[in-house]
């Protein structure tokens, strides 16, 4: 059995076109380095540990801790996005992507994770060394919410304290401020840990509906349809009556060139934007890049391509923001 896209038109890459792209990066000399280095604060740790005991009065908050993984705390609850807090972003630990920057905050300086959400399978967004750990931190493990087929790998790894979802499926997870419901929900890509395994187990993105915040993550994402249809299908619980949208959209914004070989499977910042747009959402933050360097982009095209894109689009850096690694963002409650 393999999975399919919503949206038809999608093929995985070949090994000939990854190896056709790899030639003509390697003549063009791409990816360049950076301009300057990518910003990086200390994080604010007494605060998140405080705003971690301070279970139903919680602020809602987001921290980069670098790439797609991100420290959400809303509703009393700990979540984690795709966590990858190894050196490299593989399956060998002397070879492929290596990070850039340490995690912004380290594995042992995390407030206790309640709930771990892993969009795919991809070693930039499952690391089994990182889900190790995360099973075995003080006070008993999280809650692995995955998509169908993914169970199975955590299960080889010891790790029994999952739900998997298939799209539009849904769990509800107890919390100090009231049931928060995590909803599995499209996104177009692909899945695969080697070359025998392409499209074996699911990948998406997830909707999380807290009483005190509504947070969106897309994982790996092109653009599609999809995103018209998230926003179709929550409509009516984010009507203005009901609160709005989306509080806070984590959309990916880095890993996009060439885009005759990314286009399909990785979203540029124009396309981000669209999904900002499409999904209504009050306001989203710009992540997947500064980390691994994946693509043919230099690690901090991303921001800059923002920015310019809100000068055209007159969109305020408010709506669409990127954080520092490390850094806290705060925002109000529904």
């Amino acid at each position: 059995m393999a999975f399919r896209n919503n949206y038809p038109g999608f093929e995985p890459k070949s090994l000939a076109d990854v190896l056709r792209w790899r030639w003509a990066a390697h003549r063009n000399g791409v990816p360049r380095p950076p301009r300057g280095p990518i910003p990086q604060v200390a994080p604010d740790l007494a605060f998140l540990q405080a705003n971690a005991r301070a279970a139903a009065a919680m602020r809602p908050t987001v921290t980069w801790i670098g790439h797609a993984t991100v420290l959400a705390q809303l509703g009393g609850l700990n979540l984690l996005t795709d966590p990858v807090f190894s050196e490299r972003a593989s399956p060998l630990p002397f070879a492929g992507p290596k990070r850039h920057l340490p995690p912004g905050v380290a594995l042992a300086d995390l407030p206790h994770i309640d709930v771990v959400l892993a969009s795919h399978n991809h070693y930039d967004h499952l690391d089994a060394a990182s889900v190790d750990a995360l099973q075995r931190q003080p006070g008993g493990p999280p809650l692995f919410i995955v998509p169908l087929g993914v169970k199975a790998w955590l299960a080889g790894r010891g790790i029994a304290n999952a739900v998997e979802l298939d799209w539009w499926t849904s769990h509800t997870v107890p919390a100090p401020a009231g049931p928060v419901e995590v909803t599995l929900v499209p996104a177009q890509h692909w899945s695969g840990r080697g070359l025998a395994d392409r499209m074996k187990t699911l990948w998406g993105g997830f909707a999380v509906f807290a009483p005190d915040c509504h947070l969106f993550y897309a994982g790996d994402t092109a653009y599609s349809r999809d995103f018209i249809d998230i926003q179709a299908r929550f409509a009516e619980r984010q009507s203005a009556a009901n609160g709005g949208g989306f509080d806070i959209a984590l959309l990916p914004i880095g890993a996009y060139e060439p885009r005759w070989f990314m286009a399909p499977q990785h979203v540029d910042v124009e396309e981000a934007i669209r999904i900002h747009r499409d999904l209504r959402a009050k306001r989203s933050l710009g992540v997947h890049w500064g980390t691994f360097q994946l693509s043919d982009e230099a690690l901090d095209d991303p921001p800059l391509a923002l920015l310019e894109q809100r000068k055209l689009q007159a969109l305020s850096d408010e709506e669409f923001f990127v954080l520092a690694i490390g850094e806290t963002r705060q925002f109000p409650p529904r």
